[in-house]
Order: C-alpha cells, then structure tokens, then sequence
C-alpha cells in the first residue's frame, strides 16, 4: 500500500502540506489546493501558471511524489447543464502540471446531482468518455470518486457509469456512504453502507480515500472521526485490500479539523497540521495491525 493524504488538509501551503507527509514518514501526496504567497488559493491544476512554478520547484526539490491530482474536473460544484469546455480547459491544465510532475492519477467526477429524476445520462457518459480518453492519451489512469455527483448517487449508479465509460477506474472513499442517499431506492432515501458500495466497487478500484464518520439522526448531519472510530468500515476494507495483494493508494481525507466543501469549518493552522498528522499516525498504526 502506497500511503498518502491529500495534503492541502495539513495546510494551505505546499511546505506545509510536504512536512506533514515527511513527519508522516510518507513519500506521496495527493495533490488538491494549494496557496502561494501573492496568488489566489485555487485547486493545483487551476492556479496561475507562475504560483505553480513556485509548487512545482517545491515538490521537485523536496523529493515528494505527487501520486494523484484530486481535481475539480465534474465535481458536485459543476452542473451537467453547463457548457463542457471549461471542463475541457480544466483536463489540459491538468495534463500538462501532471506530465511535468510525473503524476500518474488524476481524480474526477461526474458533475452534479440534478433535482428531480432527469440526470441526462447521456450527456454525462458522453462527457466523461471525452475527459477519460485525453488522460488516457497522455498515459494518466482517471479514478471517478464516489461523492455528491451521479456516480455516488448508489453502487448502480457507478456500476451504470463504468460500464458507458470505458476505462474510467475507481477510487473509493470509505466515509461518502454514510451521507450520501442511496438514489437507486425510493423516497425517502435511506443512506448507504460503506461495505456494500466497496464491495461492488473492488474489481474496479485503483486509489482509496480514507475518511470516516457517522450519521447524526438528530443533526440530520455526518460527525467526522479518526480512522476506525465510524461507520466506513475502514479496518474491514482496508485488511480485504490487503488480503487482495491491493499495492495501490491509500490517501487520507481527515474532515477533521477542515471540510474542503465547507467553508463553516474552521480550525487554527496549527490545529489544522497537527489533527492531519495524528490521522495520518492512527491509519498508520491501523496498517501496522491488519493481519
């Protein structure tokens, strides 16, 4: 297993986010946000070209691999109603500062959930066909992420994807279930299970996000936990992983002190750092103890 984080949830900066990996005993990040002084904080493929100069000196000086983009290319901030070629703009920026980077995976997703039941399927494999083909192209594996857009709506939903898209991979994220409805039942939709999305999912899956929690039925709301602590059965799926050979990515998501999506959330820098590390220390003793 490859471990890793997806490091803009240790801090803004890359120094700060390639010391967190390096006290982690880490050698991979998965690249997401990232702030240079002078220059707007932005995803690591949307950020001016001289602020990622400066990210991309850092990262090649530290000796730091960046194993995977996690884009915002179809994420649950992007409707299947807008036009595709920002979209499009988005996949060359990105293919470009990976090739630079020698970056390998790039995640994605599949745009929006739509209200109502019109999704436009259609549309959606069309455009993840294209988006999926370019990285292809340049040698770079898309991993779609089971999260708030049409592929984490149920395992049908993403089994439905896979098969219109081929050679779209996986990456699986242990905590999205448990807030995710489950889109393939009636209303009023019941949430998912973690182990029954994972287990459709494996033959697919080429990177894992690590995050958990639990449902709050009287928050009406996911209360984030260490690794082990929540309902995303981590221990389990990670020790099938390993059963299974799996020597991929394991990258953690803490949710802990920062939600990326959720701008309510707030933590002291130095609390931020230091939740990071100690999540990243409890999936590193989780690991030390599957059998």
């Amino acid at each position: 297993m490859i471990l890793m984080g997806i490091s803009d949830e240790a801090g803004a900066l890359m120094e700060t986010q390639i010391r967190a990996t390096r006290e982690l005993g880490w050698n991979h990040i998965e690249a997401r946000a990232v702030e240079v002084p002078g220059f707007p904080k932005g995803n690591i493929h949307d950020i001016p070209e001289e602020a990622f100069k400066q990210v991309e000196k850092q990262i090649k000086d530290s000796g730091v691999n960046v194993y995977c983009f996690g884009s915002t290319i179809g994420n649950w901030a992007k409707k299947i109603t807008q036009p595709f070629e920002p979209t499009l703009e988005e996949v060359s920026r990105a293919i470009d500062r990976m090739t630079r980077l020698g970056t390998k995976y790039i995640r994605v997703m599949s745009f929006a959930i739509e209200p109502g039941n019109e999704q436009y399927e259609e549309e959606r494999f069309r455009r993840m066909r294209e988006i999926t083909r370019r990285f292809l192209d340049a040698g770079i594996t898309p991993v779609h992420e089971n999260c708030m857009n049409y592929g984490g709506m149920s395992y049908k939903h993403a089994l439905r994807l896979l098969e219109n898209v081929p050679g779209l991979k996986w990456v699986f994220d242990t905590g999205n279930p448990i807030f995710n409805n489950d889109r393939s039942k009636e209303e009023p939709y019941p949430k998912q299970n973690a182990w029954a999305f994972y287990w459709q999912m494996k033959p697919y899956i080429e990177h894992v996000h690590i995050k958990d929690a639990y449902w709050d039925i009287l928050k009406g709301d996911a209360v984030y936990t260490f690794p082990g602590e929540g309902k995303g059965y981590v221990k389990e799926i990670l020790s099938d992983l390993k059963s299974n050979g799996y020597n991929k990515g394991i990258s953690i998501e803490p949710h802990i002190a920062v939600v990326f999506h959720d701008e309510n959330v707030k933590a002291s820098e130095e609390k931020q750092y230091r939740s990071y590390v100690e999540y990243g220390q409890k999936l590193n003793q989780i690991i030390k103890e599957l059998k």
